[in-house]
């Protein structure tokens, strides 16, 4: 990476990871999951830390919120195919604990490249951790979601984490509203971008 251009790739930011031992999750995963998904993606999708299945298939939502996830797709117009999904942390905590304010300080900048190196026009973070590292806050999902913030030249749309939606199936409703919105703000984003 040449940091006059400020120019990096994802092969690249994967490269700098390696087989990441900079914390102590490396001694229980399975892999590294570092994201998937469309390299110039339009949207950036952002969760907190690979589950069980994301562990053993090195690819984030991939179980059950995944399958959420991918319904919920639909209801902004979008494909997996089209987006980027990668997580704040690389590697599953031990029973999918929280992750640790440590672990969160040692990966962030491989998430804060990929970020750069996708350059989407919309972020979308899923659950609490995600969305209280990308703004900077210490509010609540709850408080946040269903309205869109700036950080920098980003638009930022919080969304409940698709898992919380198997534990609590009325934020099901409130999910589809939030990608709607999301639907709408792309086009609107689309739009301000076409000369």
């Amino acid at each position: 990476m040449d940091k006059r251009t400020d120019k990096i790739t994802l092969e690249a930011v994967r490269e700098q990871l390696g087989e990441c031992r900079r914390c102590e999750l490396c001694e229980t995963r399975t892999t590294i999951v570092f994201g998937v998904g469309n390299p110039q993606a339009e949207v950036m999708f952002i969760g907190e830390a690979p589950g069980k299945q994301e562990d053993l298939g090195a690819e984030p939502f991939i179980g059950a919120a995944g399958k959420l996830l991918n319904s919920l797709l639909e209801v902004a117009g979008l494909t997996r195919e089209e987006i980027f999904i990668a997580n704040v942390l690389k590697c599953r905590p031990p029973n999918n604990r929280d992750p640790l304010p440590s672990e969160i300080e040692i990966c962030s900048p491989f998430l804060r490249d990929q970020v750069r190196a996708v350059n989407p026009l919309v972020l979308v973070t899923l659950g609490r951790f995600a969305t209280q590292f990308i703004l900077k806050t210490d509010v609540g999902i709850s408080n946040l979601r269903g309205q869109v913030h700036l950080t920098g030249r980003f638009s930022v749309l919080p969304i409940y984490h698709p898992a919380a939606a198997l534990y609590d199936p009325s934020k099901k409703e409130v999910m589809e509203r939030d990608f709607e919105l999301l639907g709408a703000l792309i086009a609107k984003r689309r739009k301000e971008l076409t000369p």
